[in-house]
């Protein structure tokens, strides 16, 4: 498992995508205490060398880094944006059980 997201968490998405940018602006309008940051990677000043991930790697998958500067990708990533949440709720509940073995 990897390690718990020291917070305010940066979330790297597409916004020219309508999947990526509802999703997105869905954990957004939650309240999440202000843990959650969106970066739009489409937008023109975006500059991927900043984080020495380029934009195609950006692109192909949802990634988020942490305040420490972990990197979280694909699946870890919304594990990471779920931890956000109390975990009375249900995406509380969902980063509790996604990276369970099995």
């Amino acid at each position: 498992m990897p390690a718990k997201p020291q917070f305010p968490l940066q979330i790297f998405y597409d916004g020219s995508c309508i999947v990526c940018s509802s999703e997105i602006d869905h954990y957004g309008r939650l309240n999440h205490e202000g843990r959650l940051l969106k970066v739009d990677i489409s937008a023109p000043d975006f500059d991927p060398g900043a984080y020495r991930i380029t934009l195609a790697e950006f692109m192909y998958q949802l990634h988020a880094i942490d305040h420490a500067g972990n990197i979280y990708c694909g699946v870890e990533a919304f594990w990471a944006i779920w931890q956000a949440f109390p975990a009375s709720t249900l995406f509380g509940f969902m980063g509790r059980m996604i990276m369970l073995p099995g």
